[in-house]
């Protein structure tokens, strides 16, 4: 399981560098058409637009770490050890709620998406919007293992979490 999880993340960080390539030659592509060829399409700009969510929703769940996240920490930062903790542990909670209930209607929104169609691409916007899911689970899924953290750091005492088996 160790020697898995870099792996992983280097494929995860090689998808995006993948994503960022195709929007990079989208963008190329589409200036040398519009500009050299005075010939313009639309097919690029859709392209980086799929490619650019894709990146976002694929790189917040896969590729950023805890400390590279951007969080609202005001009240985590004024609680000392313990409390630091549970407050954590609250948060991760709510998330894990929050996206748990939002779950089935992002999964019906995205089911009935199959209906539509991009419009230079073609591709189906389920297909399309189907990283979302994927993202809301590794959220559910992090958060999960954030409060998995959280408890041993409560059982053994600890008065904050070990930095070096974050997720």
């Amino acid at each position: 399981m160790t020697r898995l999880l870099p792996l992983l993340r280097h494929g995860a960080n090689g998808v995006a560098a993948g994503l960022l390539a195709v929007i990079f030659v989208a963008f190329i592509l589409q200036i040398a058409l519009r500009y050299v060829f005075d010939w313009p399409v639309g097919w690029t700009a859709e392209l980086s637009l799929v490619a650019w969510l894709w990146l976002v929703l694929w790189g917040a769940a896969f590729v950023l770490n805890d400390q590279e996240e951007i969080r609202i920490e005001l009240l985590d930062v004024l609680a000392p050890g313990r409390l630091r903790l549970l407050a954590q542990a609250l948060g991760s909670v709510a998330i894990v709620v929050l996206f748990g209930m939002s779950l089935p209607a992002s999964w019906d929104y995205v089911s009935f998406m199959k209906v539509e169609k991009t419009s230079y691409l073609k591709i189906r916007v389920d297909v399309l919007y189907a990283i979302y899911i994927v993202f809301v689970l590794a959220v559910i899924a992090r958060h999960l293992w954030q409060l998995r953290r959280i408890a041993r750091a409560l059982w053994r005492g600890a008065a904050s979490l070990p930095s070096s088996d974050s997720v």
